[in-house]
């Protein structure tokens, strides 16, 4: 048996997957609904909505399967997420990769699987619509379109949910999704013994952009500041747009010490952004920063408010100088 190879944007793509705050809520009529449609479009007795979390595969709609999850090193799904188009195996029995795979060898006896990748708005792979059958059987052009096609409408109403915990301008995550990523965050870091500082980040002299050169200009500056966010910090931070010129980020695994280094770091491409641009505006920005004590009780709200009054104490500073 083959087990399914990790993407290598594994931890951008499950920081996706799980700001969707979609795993294990109850059956939904919008998923059910395309579920039973595929299933009754291909004539097969399984269709699923498959999500790819960590160590495992679960099943926002399962139509004729009765479990909710199987591990993920077992999962056709995990495969399919590898690639960009229809993962379609017509007899599983007789390809080596999946014979021996437990799911062939016992129940649900797959021999057909058709899987067709659900992206996030950003363009990562967070599971799959499918199509299984016991009986082997090969798809035609015309049913591997129409599988797509029935893939691009889950997809939609993934990204409803996503859009819930995403900033409309900037395209990171907004407030509520910040508090649901980095609550789970914290609880791993917590558990692992693992250092974990935030970040209070506020674009200095935003009003005056907004005055002087219009709102269109300014949206353009929050967008090319979050641009130097991403690039200055890793794809697992947690970093987000808590409204107007406010910015928060959680950096895992990170201390004091290293998040200081990653500020200067975005110092330094604010700088070459203001040397090599010719939008009429300067960008400039206050910190604060604020390492998390696991030896304490820790409230997450008292965190940021913390880190806040200590960039607002840096703002101030700046504006002295």
């Amino acid at each position: 048996m083959e087990k399914p190879d990790i993407p290598y944007n594994e931890q951008a793509r499950l920081k996706a997957l799980h700001s969707l705050e979609i795993l294990d809520t109850a059956a939904e009529e919008r998923f059910d609904r395309l579920t039973r449609l595929a299933q009754r479009m291909f004539n097969v007795p399984i269709a699923l909505v498959s999500l790819v979390d960590r160590d495992r595969q679960w099943f926002k709609s399962a139509i004729g399967l009765d479990v909710t999850e199987t591990h993920r090193d077992i999962s056709f799904c995990g495969h399919t997420i590898l690639g960009d188009d229809v993962f379609n195996i017509p007899d599983a029995s007789q390809d080596k990769r999946f014979a021996d795979n437990p799911l062939v060898t016992e129940a649900p006896n797959i021999r057909l699987y058709a899987g067709c990748p659900l992206k996030s708005l950003d363009g990562h792979k967070l599971g799959t619509l499918c199509l299984i059958d016991a009986k082997p059987r090969h798809l035609n052009q015309d049913d591997i379109q129409a599988l797509r096609d029935l893939a691009c409408m889950a997809e939609q109403e993934l990204m409803a949910a996503q859009l819930a915990t995403l900033d409309d301008l900037t395209m990171i995550t907004n407030r509520r999704g910040f508090m649901l990523l980095a609550d789970k965050a914290l609880q791993i870091c917590a558990r692992n013994r693992q250092a974990a500082t935030f970040l209070a980040i506020d674009l200095n002299d935003f009003k005056q952009i907004n005055d002087r050169f219009g709102h269109h200009q300014g949206d353009q500056a929050l967008v090319q500041f979050t641009h130097l966010l991403l690039q200055t910090f890793r794809d697992s931070d947690i970093i987000a747009r808590m409204g107007g010129d406010e910015f928060s980020v959680l950096l895992t695994n990170t201390t004091e010490e290293q998040a200081l280094d990653s500020l200067m770091r975005l110092r330094y491409l604010v700088s070459d952004f203001n040397k090599d641009s010719e939008q009429p505006y300067q960008l400039d920005f206050s910190a604060g920063i604020c390492p998390v004590n696991f030896q304490q009780p820790y409230d997450m709200l008292s965190l940021l408010k913390q880190c806040d009054k200590q960039m607002y104490q840096d703002k101030m500073s700046r504006q002295l100088r």
